[in-house]
């Protein structure tokens, strides 16, 4: 039975209220680890941590590409999810040897095999550069607002980290611009994948259990971190706990959330609700359509489109639960009083931000598209340029490097300031497959939206386009490229300007021409967007502080955080849901035919297989997309699983925590102990785990 519930309009109407009025409450918030509540946390929870503990926590946990991961051995050794590693398998895979299908199982290190363009990172140092930042932007507008921080933000990640490859700085912006941090990573550029098993372990139930609960999904892989050749040393770890997680028990969910939006105003949530989730739904609806009929060209075709089908409908899926509570007449009208709340509270300033804010709105909802099709980096929604096309992004990668390079540092597009081009080499230099039809695929369906959504006679289609159709240009660029090539994108990048303007490759002479236009699209969202709504945002910012003190956590915003809550299902109207999921009800529920059919390695060792052990459990921590991966601990440090999904109403969660219905949903280790020694027989990682 599929679970997708809906609590009642005082539960979610006391939450909203709750989540965004003065400071956060019980398990509410995704905290930074420099001002993580412990005293808070403690009481709620009667537990005992401390800085100590935090520092250990902080250190064992890993940001990998968009997911979050855990540290559990002392030679590298890192857990996240399946899905996180799905990139990794399929670059690793052929149409005749199919990790996804096989399951990844090395017998050693030896045969442990690098991920393409993997990378992987451990937060070390947090440093406040908010007066720096700041001041950067002291009477400018538009922008030179904007690139003037940039330009700074750059300066500042140069100095402390300089030219070292094994060490990354990011200035980070929280609370929307009230505050800068210095964020310093140490990077790991070699990640090699170490096991992962059958991708229908992982994803038993397909997209009818995803965000709901009860599960039974081993969505759990391992990597590991290498450094000159060898493993990693890695003294600072979580330790494996193997054993059957109790019901209530405290659990800490360290991580790195995407993106949280509880801190905009009434007038900013109308135009994600009216202009941006709309777009992006009906747009990707259509991608995941396109990519369906594909896939059942047959096992080829299925092969490859298998992973981006499975973002798509995550996003899809995800963007769903977001507009339910924008749609929601009681979570709007808790949120709008605890706005009036708030407002009251920062009366008698010099300027009112909302008043900005709301003056922002109709140039917003006027440039989101344009901006969205043509640039990309709204910080809105999820549309993306050239439909995530690999080759495309190359492209622009080259030619915009290519040109900004030119430049001074602190006059260049701030992602390609010195101390970001480290990032955006490895990027390109990176050796991926590339799958033509594929790629094609995406430029016709981007090219076709973008005249669809701009109009015919926009003059920005009528360059994108010229005389030519979506699907024969997306054929000419795609037959005549070479980018596929990382070589070739190398000697691009390498020869600078004058080797992309004598560049015959016709998608990078694509780009060239299309190039003025998305410069002006951002440009003008800078100018008109942008740069008010920073300032407006740092004026809320000061005035939150002022009103709540530091008992306000920011927005997520890819960055590591540190949340709280209990082992636990829910018992509200609509929604009663136990703690746990077993092996035993993962056989009641498989009927053989997809989605609900077990992975055969897992089916042939179902008499191995205690069938009482937890596969999955709920927990009522604050968490988000880009949480995937997160390590769940215990108040002992020592980690019982693994975050890997959320329940359908805890996609509010971007505009307000509800502690009575949301729950994150962990894969524990009993169920990846289970899975290694009984179904794959990794007993090298089960030794490595220490586990007898």
């Amino acid at each position: 039975m599929r679970h997708m519930f809906f609590a009642s309009a005082a539960v979610l109407a006391f939450a909203a209220a709750s989540s965004v009025a003065s400071s956060a409450r019980a398990e509410e918030g995704m905290w930074t680890y420099d001002n993580f509540p412990i005293a808070r946390a403690n009481q709620t929870l009667g537990t005992s941590i401390d800085q100590g503990w935090l520092d250990k926590v902080r250190l064992s946990s890993v940001k990998f590409g968009g997911c979050s991961a855990g540290v559990i051995s002392g030679e590298g050794l890192v857990m996240t999810n399946n899905h996180c590693v799905a990139t990794c398998v399929a670059n690793l895979s052929t149409p005749q040897l199919q990790y996804a299908e096989t399951g990844f199982t090395p017998k050693s290190r030896e045969e442990e095999l690098k991920c393409p363009g993997g990378s992987a990172e451990i937060l070390t140092d947090i440093t406040d550069v908010t007066e720096r930042v700041q001041k950067a932007g002291e009477g400018l507008d538009g922008q030179a607002f904007t690139q003037a921080r940039e330009a700074e933000a750059g300066r500042i990640e140069t100095e402390a980290c300089g030219s070292d490859p094994k060490i990354r700085c990011q200035v980070v912006s929280l609370y929307r611009g009230g505050q800068f941090k210095l964020y310093k990573f140490r990077k790991y550029s070699d990640v090699r994948l170490a096991w992962a098993p059958e991708d229908r372990a992982a994803t038993f139930g397909g997209d009818l259990d995803n965000f709901s609960f009860p599960r039974f999904a081993i969505d759990a892989a391992f990597i590991r971190l290498y450094e000159d050749g060898k493993p990693a040393a890695t003294p600072t770890h979580f330790t494996w706990n193997p054993n059957k997680p109790t019901e209530g028990e405290p659990v800490f969910v360290t991580g790195n959330p995407g993106s949280t939006q509880r801190l905009l105003t009434q007038a900013q949530l109308m135009t994600i609700r009216d202009v941006v989730l709309p777009m992006d739904q009906l747009i990707a609806s259509e991608l995941r359509g396109r990519l369906i009929r594909y896939a059942e060209e047959g096992e080829e075709q299925a092969f490859i489109a298998m992973d981006p089908i499975v973002g798509v409908e995550n996003t899809y899926k995800r963007g769903r639960g977001r507009m339910a509570a924008l749609i929601d007449p009681a979570f709007m009208a808790a949120k709008a009083e605890a706005e009036t709340d708030f407002r009251a509270r920062a009366a008698g300033g010099a300027t009112d931000p909302w008043d900005t804010l709301e003056g922002v709105q109709p140039l917003a909802r006027e440039l989101y598209a344009p901006m969205a099709l043509l640039e990309g980096g709204t910080g809105m929604g999820t549309t993306s340029v050239a439909g995530g096309s690999s080759l495309f992004q190359w492209a622009r990668a080259i030619v915009r490097g290519a040109q900004e390079r030119a430049k001074p540092s602190d006059q260049r597009l701030g992602e390609f300031a010195d101390s970001r081009l480290p990032g955006v080499q490895s990027g390109l230099f990176a050796e991926r497959p590339v799958y033509p039809t594929l790629e094609q695929i995406r430029l016709e369906w981007w090219l076709s939206k973008t005249r669809e959504w701009l109009t015919v006679d926009s003059p920005y289609v009528r360059t994108l386009l010229g005389k030519e159709s979506p699907e024969a240009l997306s054929a000419r660029l795609v037959e005549g490229t070479t980018l596929a090539d990382p070589a070739v994108r190398r000697a691009l990048w390498e020869g600078g300007l004058p080797a992309v303007q004598a560049s015959t490759d016709p998608l990078i002479q694509y780009v060239l021409a299309i190039d003025a236009d998305a410069r002006a699209v951002r440009k003008a969202w800078d100018d008109k967007v942008k740069a008010p709504t920073d300032r407006a945002s740092e004026q809320l910012a000061a005035a939150r502080f002022a009103a709540y003190g530091d008992a306000v956590y920011p927005d997520a915003t890819g960055t590591l955080r540190l949340t709280y809550g209990r082992v636990e299902g829910t018992d509200v109207p609509g929604q009663r849901i136990g703690a746990f999921t077993t092996f035993a009800g993962l056989w009641d529920r498989a009927t053989g035919a997809e989605p609900f059919n077990v992975a055969p390695k897992l089916l042939a060792a179902r008499d191995r297989i205690d069938p009482n052990a937890v596969m999955n459990m709920a927990v009522s921590s604050d968490t988000i997309g880009g949480s995937s991966g997160s390590p769940a601990v215990n108040a002992r440090g020592e980690i019982i699983g693994a975050n890997f999904d959320s329940t359908v109403l805890t996609q509010r969660n971007a505009y307000g925590y509800d502690r009575n219905v949301n729950r994150s949903v962990i894969v524990t280790t009993q169920a990846v102990t289970t899975a290694l020694r009984d179904v794959y027989g990794m007993d090298h990682l089960v030794r490595e785990l220490g586990v007898r």
